[in-house]
């Protein structure tokens, strides 16, 4: 528990730099909030041997998010983040997949890639530059792809933990939606308490709650 306080607390500071302007220290506290999640959940009681390779998954998906924290904060690095974050969605797929079937929800698989679908569009006509378009296409459908996998796990568990979660996926959507009509769009009005906000509610969720079912 101390250790998820602290994790809370980290991301809550990395946020209020980022809004603040604190470059220097937005750049320590920012990595450090993944970092956190890492330790958390690599300090938790020695598990099975299928829950061994849950946490090895759940601790890929920490590891690629942290590089991919760490990439956006540079001018010229959004390629590198992106891939990162790509490749942290596809181990969250793998991860809420064990267990289960794929996409257990038909609604929910229909409502994510109908919601990708559409803030592609609006990416698309508002400026997204020709080098990005498949790219963040692919990054849209895999992102998809991750949240429908917790709705349809959440809907198949029925338990709140799974609820958890899939609301986190659902804020690491709206987080990376902000994210781009922040950047290809138009200015958002406190963006980085935004995008930054949804996106460690998204994490903390996520690694407050998922476990092996």
């Amino acid at each position: 528990m101390p250790i998820f306080l602290l994790l809370v607390a980290v991301a809550a500071l990395a946020t209020a730099t980022a809004v603040a302007g604190l470059t220097e220290l937005h750049r320590v506290a920012k990595p450090l909030a993944m970092v956190t999640a890492i330790f958390l959940i690599a300090n938790q009681n020695r598990p099975t041997r299928a829950g061994a390779r849950f946490r090895f998954i759940l601790l890929a998906a920490l590891a690629c998010s942290l590089a991919g924290d760490v990439a956006l904060m540079f001018p010229g690095y959004f390629i590198p983040g992106l891939l990162a974050f790509l490749l942290a969605h596809l181990c969250y797929i793998a991860l809420l997949k064990q267990g289960l079937p794929w996409f257990p929800s038909q609604r929910a698989l229909v409502a994510t890639l109908g919601f990708g679908a559409a803030m592609y569009a609006v990416l698309w006509t508002g400026g997204l530059p020709p080098a990005l378009r498949a790219p963040v296409a692919a990054y849209v459908v895999v992102i998809a792809l991750m949240a429908a996998q917790a709705i349809g796990r959440a809907v198949r568990l029925r338990d709140p933990a799974a609820w958890g979660v899939a609301i986190g996926a659902c804020f690491f959507m709206l987080s990376d939606a902000l994210l781009a009509l922040n950047k290809f769009v138009a200015p958002l009005p406190l963006a980085p308490l935004w995008v930054l906000g949804s996106y460690y509610i998204a994490q903390i969720l996520i690694v407050r709650n998922v476990r092996p079912t």
